[in-house]
Order: structure tokens, then sequence, then C-alpha cells
């Protein structure tokens, strides 16, 4: 049983989705990211002999049978428009470069959320964000001031490099007043900033939030040595929930999203992309055979806590974005879990597709969950299903007759069943963080009041620039 109807003031306090940007693996920003997806198209791309040694690699190594060479990169992840930021040189040099897109992105959110210049000044602006742990301090900036214990060049690049910056980089360049949270829960860190966002607005603790996370390899060109029954593909591809399942891949990227209380939203006349109805985090305690392992009771309390706060029913959730990570026995897990989640209010099969954003770009650990709800959104926008790739036979620990979920293969058109489009995503930390998140579509928007067409009038069209050169 599900509904048909949704009245909007009938429904549990919720928040708009009002600006996003992104970079991932074979795409620059959000439209790009989407084209790849709609077609199907994989980013983890081979390593090139001249790519390995211009990355550090050893001659010795082109010929290991152990090592992988495939990679899931962004492009120009050493660029920084320093000048827009007010930095020189010397000083962008040091910072992280995850530090450095996680701002160039945050920006760009803020624009796409028509927020420069108006919300930062509106009401309190909270930032949410995490990363991965810095690997570009130790290999690329503290070999060049060892000699210099405690000095104020040492300081100031350990600071630049810091998890506790990240957030506090964004709120002081980009002049946010809000709360400013640097969190870290592994692979569920960006969504668990998404939840945290959400709550600190629906708390009123701020008006507007930005949650992102980024994840970038410096090394990645070297690959990474494949060992038999590890979390890694022997491959560098990504086969969630298929029979041949071997594992996951990393991939670099970043992305954000500005989000605001729904009501506010609509009055203030916002482009709202999507919904969040509902979020959830929890923990997996000792009710699992081990630390990294996963928990299907974990991971079924956080779906149903997600679900129970949107206040929608299982059977109208037409996308899982799950954090599918292909292993052999992870991926069973987290569809058992789903399945009991699901089956809690309906007993529908099949009707639910079941993607995993890691088969085009590998797993993007800090950053996974931002780059499926990005996925999420986009399709909700766009109304179709995207493809899940590398599915060719589902692994046969997965009952997928008897359960909700089916994996689209293709391109799928989104109809509407009598109630808005809703997606899910989900993402899983090592130690047992679980965090999950109930999107909708974006409610329609109001007709527009018909204007007069000009007639013999000259428009001003203002571009501006920080430089004359960055203008031309």
């Amino acid at each position: 049983m599900h509904d048909t109807t949704d009245p909007l003031d009938e429904q549990a306090p919720a928040v708009a989705v009002i600006g996003m940007a992104g970079r991932f693996p074979g795409a620059d920003d959000l439209d790009a990211f989407w084209d790849n997806l709609a077609a199907g198209r994989e980013s983890v791309r081979p390593v090139t002999d001249e790519e390995f040694l211009a990355a550090g690699g050893d001659r010795r190594d082109l010929d290991d049978p152990s090592l992988v060479r495939m990679a899931s990169v962004v492009d120009g992840m050493d660029r920084f428009d320093a000048d827009f930021f007010g930095y020189s040189p010397a000083e962008a040099a040091v910072v992280d470069p995850q530090q450095r897109l996680l701002l160039e992105t945050a920006y760009h959110a803020l624009e796409d959320a028509g927020c420069l210049g108006r919300s930062r000044t509106n009401g309190t602006f909270g930032v949410y964000a995490g990363s991965g742990d810095s690997r570009y301090y130790p290999a690329h900036v503290y070999p060049h001031h060892a000699g210099q214990p405690g000095s104020v060049e040492l300081v100031h690049a350990a600071t630049a490099n810091s998890l506790g910056t990240l957030a506090t980089r964004v709120s002081y360049e980009l002049g946010l007043t809000g709360p400013s949270v640097s969190l870290q829960t592994a692979c569920s860190t960006a969504l668990v900033a998404v939840h945290t966002a959400c709550q600190d607005l629906l708390d009123h603790r701020c008006d507007t939030a930005l949650a992102a996370a980024v994840s970038l390899n410096p090394s990645a060109m070297l690959g990474y040595r494949h060992v038999p029954d590890g979390p890694f593909s022997p491959d560098g591809h990504c086969r969630a929930f298929a029979a041949d399942a071997a594992g996951t891949s990393s991939g670099d990227g970043v992305g954000a999203v500005v989000l605001k209380r729904l009501e506010d939203a609509l009055a203030d006349g916002d482009r709202i992309r999507a919904v969040v109805r509902g979020s959830a985090v929890n923990n997996d305690g000792r009710r699992k055979v081990g630390f990294s392992a996963p928990s299907a009771a974990g991971q079924t309390e956080v779906v149903l806590a997600a679900q129970a706060q949107a206040e929608v029913d299982a059977g109208t959730i037409g996308l899982i974005e799950a954090h599918g990570t292909a292993t052999r026995l992870g991926d069973p897990i987290e569809v058992a879990a789903l399945t009991e989640a699901f089956r809690q209010s309906t007993d529908r099969t099949g009707f639910c597709a079941l993607g995993s954003v890691k088969t085009n770009i590998g797993h993007l650990g800090a950053a996974a969950g931002i780059a499926g709800l990005i996925k999420a959104v986009l399709a909700l926008e766009h109304r179709q299903i995207p493809p899940s790739l590398h599915f060719d036979r589902p692994n046969p620990l997965i009952d997928f007759a008897a359960g909700p979920f089916r994996v689209p293969t293709a391109l799928e058109d989104w109809p509407a069943d009598g109630h808005p489009r809703r997606a899910a995503v989900s993402a899983f930390g090592i130690g047992g963080t679980n965090a999950h998140v109930v999107l909708e579509e974006a409610p329609p928007a109001a007709p527009a009041a018909p204007r007069p067409a000009p007639q013999d009038r000259r428009l001003v069209l203002p571009l501006s620039a920080r430089t004359a050169a960055a203008l031309r």
C-alpha cells in the first residue's frame, strides 16, 4: 500500500536542495556528470606507462601482475584560482588540494543557488564538510619544511592541510557566519554532513547550509596492489550486485549541496532542485563479526529511521542509490537490510531500481555519499533512472526475484505513479556509522506572472570578474 496524495501542509518539515556543484572523474561539472551517467559511461581508466612513471612509479613495477594500474581522477586537481580568493602562489601551494577544490566547489554551489551576495547576510549560513585524510601534506609539503620544526611556515602548512580547517576555510573565505563543522566518519562522511546540516536547519540553528565532501589522492596514478580476498577489485572495475563482483576501486571527487528549510525556500522563490524528506544516522555497535564488517541490523534500522522521519511509504521510492561496493558479502548484506526495511510497508517485487555510482567512478571514500546524492537529485530532475554498470548476472546470494529491487542496465524513463518521484541514498562507513537520506522531486513551481515582451529596448548584460584578465 502506498500514498497517492502528498499535500505539503500534511507532511513533516522538510529541507530543500536549492543549489549543487561538483567535479567527478570525467566530469568537470554536473551537466557532464549527468551525461556520463545517462550514457552508462565509466570514468575509471587505465594508467599509461608514461603517467605511471611521471607520478613517481618504479619502472620495475610496470610488469608486476599484482599492480592494478587503473585510476578514476578529477582533471586539474593541481589547479586553483588563487587570485580569485586572494592567495599568493606560495600560500596556495601549501594548501591541501582537497581544501582548494572544496572551496571552489562551495563557491559554485552558492552561485547555483543564487546565494552569493544575498543569503550570506540574510540569516545564518552553516557549513558542514568532510574529507579524506590529507595525503598531500606528508608527501608534498612536510618534506620541504622538515628542518624547520615549530616555524611559522610549518604551522601554517599544517593548518592548511588539517581536516579541522576544512569547513572553516569555506566559512572564512565566503563570509558565512553560521555553524562551521568539519567531520569524518570514513565512507559515510558526506551523507553524515548532509544529515547534520538538515537537522541544524530543522532545529533553526541556521537558515541556510552548505553540505560538502571531497576526496583526492595525489598518488592515484600509481595504481594499487591487488590482494586476494581484499576489498579492492583485481581489475579496477566495480561490479555492484553482480555475480562476478570482486571488490571496489578508489576514485576522486568533490560535491556540495546548498540546503534550506522547504517552507523558506518556497517563500523566497528559490529554485528547488529536490527535497530532503528525511535522513538518519546510526552506528552498528557490536552487532557484527568485526569492527570493519557491515551489520544488516544497523543498516535496516537507519533506513527505517529515515523513512519514518520522511513519513513516506517505502512502496513510493523508485530508486535506491546504494552504498554498493561490489564486495561478495557486502552487497548481499546491504540488499538484505534494504529488503527487511522495505518489507515493513510493502510486499511488491521488482519495483525499485537499485544502483551504485561506484560502477561509474569508483569509490570516492569520504565523498562517496555526495556523489550518490547528486546522482539521485539529477535523476529526479531528469525523470530518468541511469544504468548501473557491469551487471550481467546477479550475485547468487541476492534473491532479486522475490525482493523489491531490480538493477537497471539501461537508461529508463521514470514515470510518476500517483505520488511524487522519490529516491533514497545510503552510505556506510568502516566502524559502523551508517547514513540514509530520503529524497523527493521538487514541488511544482508556481507559474510565473506574464510579462509584456520588451519592444525596441536595449538590454544590459553585466559581466564581472575579480581581474581584468579573468574578465577577458
